[in-house]
Parts: C-alpha cells; structure tokens; sequence
C-alpha cells in the first residue's frame, strides 16, 4: 500500500457513527488497522485478536498476503510498527463477530454486493461532493494568485497558459466515480538527487545570480537540515513500497515542499523552481516528444507563484494539478 495511491473513502456508516479507511487504488483492498476493526465492530480489541487468530489457523486466510506493517509515530513520539488488515480480513472478521454493529455491516455488505453484481457500480455521493469541493478549492487558488501583488504581466500570462491549457484537468468533475483530479498516468520511478548533487547545482544557480547582482550571500543558503529531510521524505518507502513511486509525483512534492517548507534562508521559490528543472532534466523529462519543454520559464514562475499563494489546507490539490500538468506532456 502506498501513500501516494491511498485515498479516503467510507465502507460503513450509522447515525451516529462513520468509519473512515484508506483505498489502496492500486492492489484494489482497503486496510483497517486492529483498533479500527475493533471500533468498526463494536468489540474489545481482544475479541477481534481472537478472531483473527481463528481465520488465520483455520487457513481461511493467508496471513502474509493479506497483513501488512506500517511504521506510525505514537503520541509519545516513539515509532512503532503497526499491523493493517485488508478487505479480506474486514469480511471475514465481520462474519464472525457477534455484536449488532458486525451484523449491520453484513447487511451493508451484502447489500453492496447486490448492487455492484445488478449495477455494475455503486454511485459514491460522499465523493461526489468532495469532487465539486476540491473543484471550486483549484478554481478559488487560481483566483486568489491572480489578485496577487507579486503577479506581474509575465506571470499573469503564465497563469491565462497554466489555466487554458489544462482546463480539461478541471473539467474532470464528470468522471466523479474516479476522483476529481486523481493520480494521472504516469512513468514509475524517478531519480532524486543526493543531498550533495543539490547542494552544487543551486551553488552553481548561485554563483551566476550573485555575478548578475540578483542575488545575495543568503541565497539557498540552508537552514538546518531542511534540504537533506526533504529529499529523505520524497524518497522514503511505505509497507515496502515508495511513498512516492513516480517521477510526476516527486516532482510535484519537491516543488511543494521546498516552496512551503522554507528550507533555505532566502530564494525558497526560485530555489524550488531551479530544483524541480533539475529533477525533470535528470530523469529525462524535462522535454515532451516534440522536444519542447514541459513548462516554459513564464509558466513555471505562474506555478511557483500558484503554490506560495495556495492554503496548506489545498495542498493535495496542487499536487494533483502537477501532476496532471506533467502527464498531459508525455508524448
């Protein structure tokens, strides 16, 4: 299960009561750790521990394909492995737990079943709607860096671009059974610099500033450790997998983050802007099939500008948008 393919979705819900799981898109299952199961149900941990352990001596299931460990900081700050269970586990967990809250659930189930079997599919309203959100939240972003000060008339002309040539990432609404702006196709892997590759292409992006007199001694200078986290995080690996298994979607957050996490003393966005360049030209994406580039210098500094105005609140929607943005480039 990786980060980057898991969204949130609602298998189950009461009046008083909802419970929230994370949709693995790619091996097409879902994952509830065991106090989940315990609240999905109604039951002591202990009693879903019980279960458990019966559907697995009883080899209704195998416990290595459907079990999964992920590494999550507790409130104490302390790192611990903790053990999710898939849609596999949920059913059969469901039809063994006695209690009024599992047997409402195999109702539920095998109502879904029913539909999806008489269907073909089932509408999702609660998606529907984050859909039409999460649609007027990129329209209200593209508003809000337009009545920027910073925008001057380059960059005003680099927003009109980013908007009209990718308006149909907007008009993804209709396909609301697929998420909004969901993950595009896109190319597996992606190479990220190391910390010291970074560290002297911006000293060389440094150099001819400072010689042109557009830049101080403070430029990408780093704070801490920023930049070498960073690059950690983006290349980190989740239930064994990357967090981030594309180079879309490495571009993306490198952009993002180096642009809202600050990690040098000035220039964070023009840093930002050279690193994600960088990035592209390293992997070879930097020109589409037409060997032009992806996005030209005025258009990139209207996607800069884009990010730095955006709420963090927004953030999984400029990452989509750019991811969106790139893949529409792939020849």
């Amino acid at each position: 299960m990786t980060a980057e393919t898991q969204a949130p979705i609602i298998i189950f819900e009461e009046a008083d009561k909802a419970v929230e799981v994370r949709l693995d898109a790619n091996q097409q299952t879902v994952w509830l750790s065991l106090q989940q199961l315990a609240e999905l149900f109604d039951r002591d941990k202990s009693v879903i521990s019980r279960h458990l352990k019966n559907v697995f001596g009883d080899a209704e299931l195998e416990r290595d394909s459907v079990v999964a460990k992920n590494a999550t900081t507790a409130a104490d700050g302390k790192t611990y492995q903790v053990e999710y269970y898939n849609l596999d586990v949920i059913i059969s967990v469901g039809y063994r737990v006695n209690s009024s809250r599992a047997t409402r659930f195999r109702q539920w189930a095998t109502r879904i079943l029913r539909e999806h079997l008489t269907q073909g599919w089932t509408l999702n309203r609660q998606r529907f709607e984050e859909n039409a959100r999460e649609l007027e939240a990129a329209l209200a972003l593209v508003r809000k860096a337009a009545q920027s000060p910073a925008l001057d008339a380059g960059s005003g002309r680099g927003l009109v671009d980013i908007v009209s040539r990718y308006a149909q990432t907007f008009l993804l609404l209709q396909r609301y059974d697929e998420g909004l702006l969901t993950e595009p196709r896109a190319q597996t892997g992606g190479t990220l610099p190391s910390w010291e590759q970074a560290r002297a292409a911006l000293d060389g992006l440094k150099s001819d500033l400072m010689a042109r007199g557009e830049a101080t001694d403070m430029f990408a200078r780093d704070r801490g450790d920023g930049l070498t986290s960073l690059l950690g995080n983006l290349d980190q690996s989740v239930f064994g997998e990357p967090a981030y298994p594309s180079v879309e979607s490495k571009a993306a957050h490198l952009l993002y983050f180096v642009i809202k996490n600050h990690p040098f003393s000035d220039g964070n966005k023009r840093s930002a802007a050279f690193l994600f360049v960088d990035f592209l030209h390293r992997n070879g994406r930097l020109l589409d099939g037409s060997g032009e580039p992806v996005i030209n210098d005025v258009g990139l500094a209207a996607l800069t500008l884009l990010v730095a105005e955006s709420d963090p609140a927004n953030k999984e929607t400029m990452i989509r948008l750019i991811m969106n943005m790139l893949a529409g480039d792939q020849g």
